[in-house]
């Protein structure tokens, strides 16, 4: 499995950046760091859907935060895949704030490791119109979700068949098609290493995720199984054509308190991965705002001791 390095563009701005409660000067440019910072769409989805905010706002809103990339989340453009005037004002916003597009992060088209085949092959298609998207907002990839039903062979037979399919379909595109560790079986990074030994597309790969290492939740939805967090990193940065900071609770000194950035950083670096690390906090600790900025600060801290 061939793993894509994306090229590093320098920081277009170091003066100070003042934005609701972020009113600090960035001292550290993007050029002293081996990676890039994105954001997650994700990171604002409490003011999305309480409509405090319109995802036409999402570029401008991460480039006030520092970021140069935006991960887009289909659930805030649902019913505009197809919409191409619509798209092309998300492209033009991208634009004027001088962010890229990176990629979009597919939920709720349906499971694309099924056993029955007549769902599975609907979910395939519900996925091709998101990559179209992709393609014309000029992203890299989508992140899509490995879940299914069966044991763990027939999750993955169906899985790679899916995920095959998906690849031939995006490569003319130039659009990667990314599994993040989202829960179940993909947050097991064992299992995920068998099944991208065998998926031969290039343009298939990972997402791997700081977070999400729960396998299973009872119905409390506290976590019953756990996979080794750094374990599973390491399993799966060997695939990984995007890479996601999860984030949620920070200690006086601005670490995440249940996540070893520093440890996870020189993972990601010694593993050569050079692209865009998306901000992802899923805090209440902070406002989202705050949150983002944390974890940006903590990323550049813990990127520069790599």
């Amino acid at each position: 499995m061939k793993r894509r390095n994306f090229i590093i563009k320098t920081a277009q701005a170091s003066a100070a950046i003042t934005f609701s409660t972020i009113n600090y000067a960035f001292s550290t440019k993007e050029k002293e760091l081996f990676f890039e910072i994105s954001l997650a769409e994700w990171s604002l989805h409490r003011s999305l859907f309480a409509n405090k905010i319109n995802h036409l706002d999402f570029a401008n809103i991460a480039k006030k935060s520092g970021c140069n990339g935006v991960e887009y989340v289909n659930r805030f453009f649902f019913d505009k895949a197809k919409n191409i005037s619509y798209l092309n004002e998300m492209n033009r916003r991208a634009n004027t704030e001088g962010v890229e597009n990176v990629l979009i992060m597919i939920d709720r088209e349906g499971s694309i490791a099924d056993k029955n085949t007549k769902k599975r092959n609907q979910t395939i298609e519900n996925h091709y119109k998101w990559i179209d998207a992709a393609h014309r907002l000029g992203c890299h990839a989508i992140r899509v979700n490995l879940r299914g039903n069966g044991t763990k062979l027939e999750v993955a037979k169906s899985g790679i068949e899916s995920l095959t399919k998906l690849s031939e379909y995006a490569q003319g595109s130039n659009i990667n098609i990314l599994v993040e560790n989202h829960g179940g079986l993909s947050s097991n990074g064992e299992w995920m290493k068998e099944v991208f030994s065998q998926i031969k597309s290039p343009n298939c790969g990972i997402l791997p995720d700081f977070g999400n290492f729960c396998i299973s939740h009872n119905t409390f939805n506290k976590c019953i199984e756990e996979y080794d967090r750094y374990k599973g990193i390491q399993e799966l940065l060997p695939f990984a054509k995007a890479v996601s900071a999860k984030s949620s609770v920070f200690n006086k000194n601005g670490d995440e308190s249940k996540i070893d950035y520093y440890r996870i950083m020189k993972m990601v670096k010694d593993s050569g991965y050079r692209g865009f690390i998306g901000i992802e906090y899923e805090g209440s600790q902070h406002d989202e705002i705050k949150g983002i900025e944390l974890t940006r600060n903590l990323l550049i801290k813990a990127g520069k001791q790599a």
